[in-house]
């Protein structure tokens, strides 16, 4: 069985040794360097450009501001495309544009001999604007007489949906006599990926076609947009995706490659390299949506909810990128985790303004719904008198449920025994005694936060992926995959699929770790925690095609029939007695050799996928709180996770600890700030507040194993899971230690220490 096993990742020793090669390592010498000149207001229209002394600096080849550019509009989100207009990302931005609508939006670029040369005339490019009050919040950007952003979306209102569910609104509902409710605002912030690898790409033309090489999520999506951007066929354009470090959501827009293969053009098809500063990736790229969270509902006095509502408003910055599908995504898991008895209702509003456009990050949408929620249950069990854990059990989703809109249905459900497994790992019953009625100014306490998180996106989406394998001569195997290794463990688990199916041993499966959009296999790339669900159905299809033609060709050399032969541990056997016939090496070489009858033993197929299913589990935290310092400590954590079967279980574990780790910091003290005029305050990994090793806690981790029936091998969703629960985790523990509700992320010492003096406790 290969299934199941911790075997080493097929990527260690190239990563551990240095021998993996990234996109700089690839960059061929005497590539001319680009830099993004970017505005200095946040709100406003550029008038226009003084370049003369930058066009002075020794060096500079090329300057090209927003009055060059192709007059295309395009979209960047890595979505995969619909070929219905009303379903189609939102194309708002231009490769350079005029009108401005973040502080340092993409104006100009300069193209030079070096990297010096580039810095020193992007600083030199003076620009005249006419400059219009930032909007920062969408209360400001929705206000009468508010400047607005983009020509197709008035008000600067992006979309609105919303959803009713039961026959009584919230407010008939809540008159129920005798019904404990609340009504709060939750509030959750900007935040950055801060993968290790910042944005960084180089294009050239060769043959006529543009070449680029890029760090990105989406390869094949990359092809698609520079197409659009630029007005080029698709054929003309071709992507390279090298080993990615790092990306969690913001490699899946499509950020600085269309402008880079567009200056490549410009200079006679040179290389053009384009490396984003860290200062940059933090303000320019993406941020995880701020949102403004307004939750009512209304519970029986023996816990049994009866009505809830959802307003939230979705701070989207300048440009849509994934625009309303995340907060739309926000509400589903407000609906999806707990069940109303009389009443739900939603409404979802997402707002251009002047600060970083948000984009996907891990989750989607989802740490913000599970915020809220999870702040909601711990309120409501505090006014009821009741233990939030028994108010979990008592109105989560069941078993077999289905959500009313995209029928997504749990397949299979491990929550309460995730649950369960976490109160006793973290002695949940003994510790609420412990803790109750403390004093001093140092408290303890403990918390939880329980989760759901769909895999994939149909239906909403489409779902295809696409493998190749190619029998060698030796009786190895190639498998190419359009889906995309950015450092989860795919390729490790593809090899173990492909193992499975076909009986030739992971040891022998050679992955191709870099996606050619020239040669690989389609597939829309790494997101949604699709990978191992979505494309690993491809690989079983494949699988079972290409050990079909192997054993076609065995039962020709053996003279035997197909059905009483079967591939194990590299061997072609006897299927009944298990006796070894052939060897793969064998079969390899006269296939190809054969001067009887020569086969290029491959299979390559398409699944389209059009199942769902729910993943789920629970985090449970136990805090010190310091109450003068404001200092929020974490002395035990776990994550309990269901996600079906497990394909690599060591590398499941690193998943939920790497998920873990972004959801401390989340929860405790990252938030990127901006001034009044929309500038970026803590552009830098010094003053944006990254929880070090010194920061965190031991990590523990369980699994609930449970075969999901549409799983490829039964398992489901892994990736974006762990980072799901933690903050409101940790939040509910700080509520339990002092009895402060803490209704805004993230919980740093100042908003402590506020509380706490507001509560009289220091």
């Amino acid at each position: 069985m290969a299934v199941g096993k911790s075997i080493i990742r097929v990527d260690a020793c190239e990563k551990v040794t240095g021998g993996a090669q990234y996109t700089a390592d690839l960059e061929p010498k005497g590539a001319l360097v680009a830099k993004v000149v970017r505005s200095t207001i946040a709100n406003g229209v550029v008038k226009g450009f003084d370049l003369e002394a930058a066009l002075a600096v020794p060096g500079v080849v090329k300057i090209v501001t927003c009055f060059d550019v192709p007059d295309y509009q395009f979209p960047t989100a890595g979505h995969p495309w619909s070929v219905e207009t009303a379903h189609q990302d939102i194309a708002d931005r231009k490769l350079l544009n005029t009108r401005v609508r973040v502080y340092g939006d993409d104006i100009a670029a300069v193209v030079a001999e070096d990297e010096i040369a580039a810095a020193r005339a992007a600083r030199l490019v003076m620009v005249e604007y006419e400059e219009y009050p930032p909007l920062l919040t969408p209360e400001e950007a929705l206000a009468e007489g508010a400047a607005q952003l983009h020509d197709e979306k008035p008000g600067n209102l992006i979309a609105h949906s919303g959803f009713k569910l039961g026959e009584l609104s919230y407010e008939e509902a809540a008159e129920e006599e005798g019904l404990v409710v609340i009504d709060k605002k939750y509030g959750t912030q900007s935040v950055q990926h801060c993968h290790i690898e910042t944005p960084v790409s180089f294009a050239y033309m060769e043959k006529g076609r543009i070449v680029v090489t890029t760090s990105t999520q989406i390869p094949h999506i990359v092809r698609r947009v520079i197409s659009q951007a630029l007005g080029v066929p698709m054929g003309m354009i071709r992507v390279i995706k090298p080993y990615i470090g790092g990306g969690f959501g913001n490699k899946q827009d499509v950020l600085y490659e269309p402008l880079n293969a567009y200056l490549c053009t410009l200079v006679g098809g040179r290389c053009v390299k384009m490396e984003i500063s860290r200062e940059e990736t933090l303000a320019c790229t993406r941020v995880r949506h701020a949102m403004d969270l307004h939750v009512k509902a209304a519970a029986r006095k023996d816990g049994t909810l009866v009505a809830r509502k959802l307003t939230a408003y979705s701070n989207q910055g300048g440009y849509a990128s994934h625009a309303h599908a995340i907060v739309a995504n926000t509400s589903n898991e407000f609906k999806q985790i707990y069940h109303d008895e009389k009443a739900l209702e939603a409404d979802a509003y997402t707002v251009y303004t002047n600060i970083a456009t948000g984009g996907a990050m891990r989750g989607y949408g989802i740490p913000q719904a599970a915020f809220a929620a999870e702040c909601m249950a711990d309120d409501l069990a505090l006014q009821l008198g009741m233990d939030p854990l028994e108010f979990r059990r008592r109105n989560c989703m069941q078993d077999g449920y289905e959500d009313p809109h995209t029928h997504v249905k749990f397949n299979s459900y491990g929550l309460r025994e995730c649950m369960e497994k976490g109160r006793e790992f973290i002695g949940w019953d003994e510790k609420r005694r412990e803790y109750a009625n403390q004093t001093g100014p140092v408290r303890r306490g403990i918390g939880m936060a329980i989760f759901c998180y769909k895999t994939g996106v149909y239906p909403i989406s489409l779902e295809t992926a696409s493998c190749r394998m190619v029998l060698n001569q030796d009786g190895s195997m190639q498998l190419m995959m359009g889906a995309t290794e950015i450092g989860q463990g795919a390729d490790t688990v593809f090899a173990q699929m492909a193992a499975q199916v076909t009986g030739i041993t992971e040891d022998r499966v050679n992955v191709i770790s870099t996606q050619d959009t020239d040669s690989s296999p389609f597939d829309t790339g790494a997101y949604a925690s699709r990978q191992t669900y979505v494309s690993g159905k491809a690989v079983v299809k494949t699988g079972t095609l290409f050990k079909e033609k192997i054993l076609d060709y065995a039962s020709y050399m053996l003279k035997r029939s197909m059905d009483t032969l079967d591939v194990k541990e590299n061997c072609v056997v006897e299927r009944e007695s298990g006796e070894v016939l052939l060897s793969m090496e064998e079969l390899a070489t006269t296939a190809i050799y054969s001067l009887d009858r020569s086969v290029h033993i491959t299979a390559e197929a398409t699944s389209h996928c059009k199942d769902n299913t729910f993943a789920s589990g629970a985090c449970f935290v136990e805090v010190e709180v310091d109450m003068p310092l404001g200092k929020v400590k974490v002395t035990n954590i776990i994550n309990v996770h269901d996600s079906g079967v497990l394909i690599n279980p060591k590398l499941a574990e690193a998943q939920v600890h790497g998920g873990m780790s972004m959801g401390l910091g989340y929860g405790l003290s990252e938030q990127l700030l901006f001034d009044a005029k929309g500038r970026p305050l803590n552009d830098n990994l010094l003053d944006y507040k990254l929880p070090t090793a010194m920061d965190t806690p031991d990590l523990h981790v369980e699994f609930v194993e449970i075969n999901d029936p549409t799983g490829p091998f039964g398992n489901k969703a892994l990736g974006e899971p762990p980072a799901i629960p933690v903050a409101p985790a940790i939040r509910n523990a700080v509520l339990n230690a002092t009895g402060v509700a803490v209704d805004s992320l993230p919980m740093d010492p100042q908003k402590m220490v506020a509380h706490f003096k507001a509560a009289g406790l220091i």
